[in-house]
């Protein structure tokens, strides 16, 4: 399975990665050292803690490292035309609200960190694939049937 990321989200794990293994996992074999120092491992908290911890570094480190080794990423710079794809950076007017919004279609990392960013796997992401200006784009959703026109496609 390949993970699609822009360059700024590749950079953006990567960054996370380094400060993980770096800083966050050096921290943290300190903090079990002097845990273990304080006695009993069976009723020692703060060891337990620290080894939890240390258990979700690893996890993520690991989760990392195979997102990066497996990234697809996508030069938006190369990307043109009307339709809708990975990396695009579209507006939508929701006639329900009267308002227009703006964001970009990116990986699933990318979109948690910001908030004009949304994932291609969310459901307004996948319904919006694929379409060009004065498309209609309904997101299904649990309350019904969204309804959204989209208004322009841009690769900045």
């Amino acid at each position: 399975m390949e993970f699609p990321m822009t360059l700024n989200g590749k950079e953006s794990l990567q960054k996370e990665l380094d400060q993980l293994i770096k800083v966050d996992r050096e921290n943290i074999k300190t903090a079990i050292a002097e845990a273990r120092a304080l006695g009993d491992l069976k009723e020692n908290a703060e060891y337990h803690a620290a080894k939890e911890k240390q258990s979700h570094i690893e996890g993520r480190i690991a989760e990392l490292q195979t997102k990066l080794a497996k990234a697809k990423i996508v030069d938006i710079s190369k990307l043109s035309g009307e339709r809708v794809v990975f990396g695009a950076t579209v507006t939508i007017f929701d006639h329900e609200k009267d308002s227009s919004t703006t964001f970009q279609i990116v990986g699933e990392d990318e979109a948690m960190e910001h908030k004009d960013k949304i994932s291609y796997i969310s459901p307004l992401g996948k319904a919006i694939i694929g379409k060009e200006p004065g498309d209609e784009i309904i997101v299904k959703a649990p309350k019904g049937d969204i309804v959204y026109e989209l208004e322009s496609v841009e690769y900045v």
